[in-house]
Parts: structure tokens; sequence; C-alpha cells
């Protein structure tokens, strides 16, 4: 279940960090990817507690959900709040700062989808501790 979406932001995410572990979100450059911003999230990253809001939805993704999050908190909203899977992804992304692919259920308002393919890039200022996740989500039908 490939998705040229995914294979672009990890091919797009590869070239930004060059030498580093990760990329800076500076390093984005949204004219160099036109196609992909609809899909794509940005994620602030806080800790103590570990948390992450909401800063930017893709207009694919917000016309896809049943609600927006734009500027909530993740351990706001119920089914993604911790213990859940995505609250672990991500946590695995920062623990780890290593980029995460998987396959999702969907479970938005449209019925034509069936799962999402997502993956979560790690963005650091300093090249040590993630600030920022950038997930790219891709929508599969039935």
């Amino acid at each position: 279940m490939g998705s040229t979406v995914i294979e672009e932001a990890r091919a797009y995410w590869e070239r930004i960090r060059g030498a580093r572990s990760m990329p800076a979100r500076a390093d984005i450059d949204p004219a160099e990817i036109k196609r992909l911003l609809p899909h794509i999230l940005l994620l602030d990253v806080a800790r103590e507690p570990l948390d992450f809001r909401y800063r930017l939805i893709g207009t694919e993704i917000d016309r896809h959900s049943a609600e927006t999050h734009t500027g909530k908190w993740i351990s706001e909203i119920p089914d993604r709040a911790p213990p859940s899977t995505v609250w672990d992804n991500l946590r695995q992304v920062v623990e780890t700062r290593l980029p995460s692919e998987r396959t999702v259920p969907y479970v938005g308002p449209l019925k034509d989808f069936v799962a999402t393919r997502q993956i979560a890039l790690p963005l650091a200022n300093d090249d040590r501790e993630v600030n920022m996740l950038m997930v790219v989500i891709d929508y599969v039908r039935g």
C-alpha cells in the first residue's frame, strides 16, 4: 500500500536534513513542496509533560476530518490522548529522532476511505532535541 505523497515527503525530509540527524522547521520551503502542503500537519512538541499541539493542518487533512483541531493539544482529544496508538507513535518519533511510517484505519466522515498512510518526520532547531513534527497523511480508498 504505497503512497507517492509519503515517498515524496520522506525524500524531501532526507534532502533538507543533509548530513544532520534532523532538519529544522526553518529548512522547510513551502514553495518546494506545493503538492504536499494539503497533506501536512505541523505539531509543536512540548516537554514535561510531553504533549503535541496542532500548529498547522493541511486543507486535505482538514477536509477529511470530522472536526478541526488547529491549536489544540493532542492530550485534549480523547481518541488521541495517551495511551493511544497515535500518541505512542508520536512519542516514539520524539524519543528515537527517526521517522515513523504506518497505515492507520480511517475513522473520518467520508466513506470512500478505508485507511490513511502516514509518516511522522522529526524536526529540531538544534539537531538534538525534537521540537516539532511534520506529519504527512495520504488517504487510501476502499
